[in-house]
């Protein structure tokens, strides 16, 4: 393995690898002042998603360059791959390796705009409580209670280590969320207007607000700038282009499902040492229907799952329930 690699895809907490990376090409840097803020835990979303075990699916040498790439050019990766390939799975193997925390997740719909990413502000609830406020002749609270960054917003915080964010399945979102990013994580930067307002008066140019993490972190003239560009990974199930502009500011990784040993690595992940070789049977139907259709890895680990608990002592219920699950996706009990 190289010796440039920082993450490497071992499944092994490695944090201190994080400060080999090289600094940033100067297209690249950042100049916010960091803040103290300490990495958050990882949550349940990571070791969900990572078995709770340390040995993760690996990646392929092409993979693992490619996200490295990303690492030490400060660029968004962009992750393509059929459903059940490992895309959202990937960040939270990054973040576990070097020790960067909780990944912030930001789950993208058709109604989705960019400021739900970068920050909530909560008017009506400031206005109602202006009134309440003047009814009792009490002072107003600082408008800094009513706003709480978003995930994306979160990411760009000054923080001294980088932070990992999923923004997933990017191609659902509607024809300008991915010409809005363009411009947030081109600059590592964003502005809240209404701070910008706030700031003009004096004694309010630092304001404190709420993060994806629930802390307060203050904001100064109404402007976020990163410190460590994050770790961005945008998923894709390919079901839309995105703009030019927006691929050129990207590392392009696209993850064929999990076969051969990344699916043995899988499957032990997920269910201990030996499952792959007790479950062989279930691997290679999995395996030999592959050119039927659309075959997602879940399909299998739901089949290794339920037989183990449901039919343990009837194989051919056992074959018959895994061929229930194992059907492709296209493939629907009326066509049968």
């Amino acid at each position: 393995m190289s010796d440039w690699l920082v993450y490497r895809g071992e499944g092994e907490p490695a944090p201190a690898r994080i400060g080999e990376l090289p600094p940033p090409p100067p297209w690249r840097t950042f100049t916010g002042e960091p803040l103290p803020l300490p990495v958050p835990e990882p949550d349940s979303s990571t070791r969900r998603r990572l078995g709770g075990r340390p040995l993760l699916p690996v990646q392929d040498d092409e993979a693992i360059q490619l996200i490295n790439a990303a690492l030490y050019l400060r660029r968004p990766l962009l992750v393509t791959g059929e459903p059940g390939s490992g895309k959202s799975t990937l960040p939270h193997a990054v973040a576990h390796e070097l020790g960067l925390g909780r990944v912030l997740q930001w789950s993208v719909v058709s109604r989705t705009e960019l400021k739900q990413g970068l920050y909530e502000y909560d008017a009506i609830g400031r206005l109602q409580d202006a009134q309440l406020s003047r009814e009792r002749g009490a002072g107003e609270n600082d408008i800094g209670e009513y706003i709480k960054l978003g995930p994306l917003g979160t990411a760009l915080l000054p923080a001294e280590r980088p932070r990992v964010l999923l923004i997933d399945e990017l191609d659902k979102s509607d024809i300008d969320l991915p010409n809005d990013l363009l411009n947030v994580l081109e600059e590592g930067e964003f502005r809240i207007p209404e701070l910008e307002r706030a700031a003009k008066r004096a004694g309010r140019e630092t304001v404190t607000v709420l993060d994806d993490d629930g802390r307060s972190v203050p904001v100064t003239s109404g402007r976020v700038r990163c410190h460590a560009f994050p770790f961005v990974v945008m998923t894709s199930n390919g079901e839309r282009d995105f703009p030019r502009p927006l691929l050129r500011r990207c590392i392009h990784l696209h993850l064929e499902p999990p076969r051969n040993e990344r699916l043995a690595a899988l499957v032990h992940a997920h269910f201990g040492d030996g499952a792959h070789d007790a479950n062989l049977d279930l691997v290679e139907s999995f395996n030999e229907g592959d050119g039927d259709g659309l075959r997602p890895t879940d399909q299998l680990l739901n089949a290794i799952f339920l037989t183990q608990h449901a039919a343990r002592e009837a194989g051919s219920r056992r074959d018959g329930i895994a061929g229930l699950l194992m059907r492709p996706l296209e493939q629907h009990p009326q066509q049968r």
